[in-house]
Parts: structure tokens; sequence; C-alpha cells
């Protein structure tokens, strides 16, 4: 009797054993099967030069991208200027551009589900639809002359991403043999747009204003006086030139380094890392699963002159351009904006729906909504008192430049980010040119032709 007690004892330890084995197999199942299905090992999928060998991406106009042959291979756009310009969102043959939709939505293309796995009656995979058009893509590359660079613009309301471009980019059908150290190719397999971090200069003044609009009473009736420097806790802080006397709505337009530095260290390190954390410049975007980098700013211990700098955009400061499109959608858009996404639809071999995407995310409240409203004005008067509102023709554009000093004796960082407030036209967009001068040059000018080119049909 005694025996038959441990052996039952026994026989339900391991029912128990197997029942927790088949719960989490299960349980790996239902949220791991699709990256299980569309790893690069799996014959099903991929053919033997290890290219996913199923599926076809379009982009949001239904220009097909990327396809796969009747022998299996796969084939891209037929204008080698598009195929660079869509390269970070597509994808290369061998799998190195780890965001592009071959690796991050292989799954979407293979036709994977929970019941049938990747096997499909209705054909060869799924057909995904991008919310990017190729032509912005394309006027952003043809624009930037070969520079590295990022260019983002999406719809605030939708979340759809219209434009999104990184470079360097190559030719997926002729790719390069790229040598170590070879700095015409540097991070060339990053998406610079959501898995890069750059020293932001300027356009930062846009968190230290709307930190002081909220903890400087006096601050739309204070004047300001630029000489070209200010030493701040034993560190000058520079100007280009001296600025004069200005209210605050001037020293956004002239940009002064001297006025935000002294509104940091006045609002303290306690508040500005509030703000930039509200901001959401240094935490992550889920973009259809894809994870975007994080940006730093972090000041505490930080000396007044350090603190200073940071206000401003300098200092240890890094924001990924993705977020910084975010924000100005924020900015845009009342304090909340959507979250982006790059999935128009997915559709089977009966092009039908495939269902289970997810459009309409909107982030927590990124800055308070009367803040956002004096910022955009601020913003708009940047544009017609700065940057010349001829240049961006039926826009009513609000937006801040950035020149990012860089060190080492390279040129700084330009950037250009901020929104349209049309009614037909609620895009938030970013242009990031990595050595690139003046933000309201070289940025300034990619983001005027890309803009144009959606508003007016360019």
């Amino acid at each position: 009797m005694k025996k038959i007690e441990q052996r039952t004892v026994v026989c339900m330890a391991l029912v128990l054993v197997l029942a927790l084995g088949l719960s989490i197999f299960l349980f790996q199942y239902v949220f791991s099967g699709s990256k299980w299905v569309s790893a690069a090992f799996n014959r099903h999928l991929y053919n033997t030069k290890g290219q996913l060998s199923v599926g076809r991406i379009f982009d949001r106009d239904g220009d097909l991208l990327s396809w796969v042959d009747d022998d299996g291979q796969r084939q891209y756009y037929d204008s080698a200027t598009v195929r660079k310009a869509t390269l970070h969102a597509v994808g290369d043959s061998a799998g190195n551009i780890g965001t592009s939709a071959l690796v991050s939505f292989a799954d979407k293309l293979s036709g994977y589900n929970l019941f049938t796995g990747a096997y499909t009656p209705l054909g060869q995979g799924n057909d995904l639809y991008l919310t990017l058009d190729a032509r912005y893509n394309y006027i952003a590359y043809q624009a930037l002359g070969g520079k590295n660079a990022a260019v983002g613009v999406y719809n605030y309301k939708t979340g759809e991403i219209l434009c999104m471009l990184s470079t360097p980019a190559f030719d997926p059908v002729n790719p390069p043999e790229i040598t170590e150290g070879d700095s015409r190719w540097d991070g060339v397999y990053l998406n610079r747009f959501l898995s890069g971090t750059f020293t932001p200069g300027s356009v930062f003044k846009t968190v230290t204003l709307a930190a002081a609009i909220e903890h400087c009473p006096d601050l739309f009736t204070r004047t300001f006086r630029c000489t070209g420097s200010v030493v701040i806790g034993g560190e000058t802080v520079t100007c280009p030139h001296a600025h004069g006397e200005m209210e605050i709505g001037q020293a956004l337009v002239k940009s002064c380094n001297g006025v935000f530095a002294q509104l940091s260290v006045e609002l303290g390190a306690s508040t500005m890392n509030q703000y930039a954390q509200r901001a959401g410049l240094t935490s992550a975007y889920q973009i259809d699963g894809i994870t975007t980098a994080v940006g730093r700013f972090d000041v505490t211990g930080s000396s007044e002159g350090q603190l200073g700098w940071a206000g401003v955009g300098q200092s240890r400061d890094l924001v990924n351009p993705c977020a910084l499109m975010v924000y100005m959608g924020a900015i845009a858009g009342g304090g909340r904006t959507a979250i982006p996404h790059l999935i128009l639809k997915v559709e089977n071999g009966l092009n039908l729906p495939v269902p289970g995407h997810l459009t309409t995310a909107r982030t927590n409240s990124l800055v308070n909504g009367d803040t956002a409203a004096l910022l955009a004005d601020m913003m708009a008067r940047n544009v017609t008192e700065g940057y010349g509102a001829q240049r961006f023709p039926n826009m009513d554009i609000c937006a801040k430049t950035g020149t990012a000093e860089v060190g080492d004796g390279k040129a700084p960082h330009s950037w250009f980010a901020g929104f349209l407030r049309n009614e037909d036209a609620p895009y938030a967009f970013v242009v990031l040119v990595e050595n690139g001068g003046s933000g309201a040059d070289a940025a300034a000018t990619v983001a005027a032709q890309v803009l144009d080119a959606i508003v007016n049909g360019y």
C-alpha cells in the first residue's frame, strides 16, 4: 500500500511538471511563435542565399518595392535611387538592417498565424503595405546630396509615417563590399531615424522653454541682454554673435544660447530632468514592434556651467530623431499625439485584410496643453522672422532649428524640427544632417523640399 502511495505521488509530480512545461511552451508559442517561424534558418521561408522568399512590400500608393520572383529570389523596385532611398525601410536581402520590414515584419510577410503557422494555401505569404510614400523618400534622398542624415515626417493625428529616410544607403540589388574603417559606409546598417542618437543643439531649447513658461512667472515681461557670451559657474557660454536686448520670443528666434543657459540654471537640474523625461526624449517608442533608441539628458550633479550648456542642447545631451518628431507632434496636438507606425495594412492571398494591426495608440501628455499653444505660436514666429516663410508655401509651419556642436574639428550637426498646423496637413517632421552646418541652411532646405512635395504635390 505504501509503495502505491509513493508511486502516486511520483506520478502526480510528473503530471505537474508536464503541465507546467506545456503551459510554458504554449505561452512561448503564443508570444514568440512569430519570431520562431521567421528565423532565417526556416527553409520554408528563406532561400539558399538566406533571402526571405515570401511576401511582397508596397508603399502607401501601391508601388511595389520588393517581391519574390519565380525562382524564389528577392527583387526590388526598378529605380536604383528609389531602392537606396527606401533601403532602411524595406531592407537588404542579407538581413543586415535589423529594423527593416524584411527583418522586423518577416512574420507578417510569411503569412504566419497561430493556427496554421507559416503554411498557407493562398500563395507565397502576405502583402505588406507601408505607410511610406516612396516618392517622398526619393525627394529627401536627392535633396541630401550624399550627406549622412535622418529624415522623418508623420501624421500626428493618425500616426502614419509618410517619409523615413536614413543615409548613407546602398543599392540592395548591388550591395557594396564594406570594409571596416571605410568612412563612406559609417553606420550604413543603422537606421539613424529609429536607432540613432545625436547631440540636439538648439532644437532642445523647446524643452527648456516649456519648463520656463511653467516655472518663470515673469518670463514674458523680462528683458534679456546678450553680449555674445555669459559666464555661468565659471564656464563661458557663447553665442555666434551679440544679440543685444530682447524679450523671450526674440531670444527663441535668435536662438540665444546665453538666455537659455541662464534659464536652465534658474530652473535647476531636477526641473530640467523632469521636462526632458516628460517630453519623451529619454524613453523608447515601439514602432510596430521596433524599439527606438533612448536619448540622454541627465544633469544630476552637474555644475552650473554644464547645466547651462545642457539647457541649450549641448553638454552630454543626446536625442533620437524619431522621439524628437513625436515631441513636435505633441506640441501640435495640444500635449498628446499619435505614436508613429509603419504598417498601413497587411493583406493575404485573397486580398483580404489580416487582422491584428492597431493604428490608434497615443502618447501620454508630453507637454501641458496651454504651454503647447504658446510654444506653437513662438515656433511659428521663428519661421516668419528667422527662417523665411516663403520657403514653405501654403504651410502654417512652426519650427526650430539646431546647430549642434560635436567637437573634434567637425562641422556641427544640422537640425530642423517642427510641424504644420494646416487642417488638411497635420504633419510633424524632423531632419538631421550630420556635420551639415547651420540648421537653417542644410536641414531646413531638405525639409522645405519634402514638405513642398507632401503639401503642394511638387
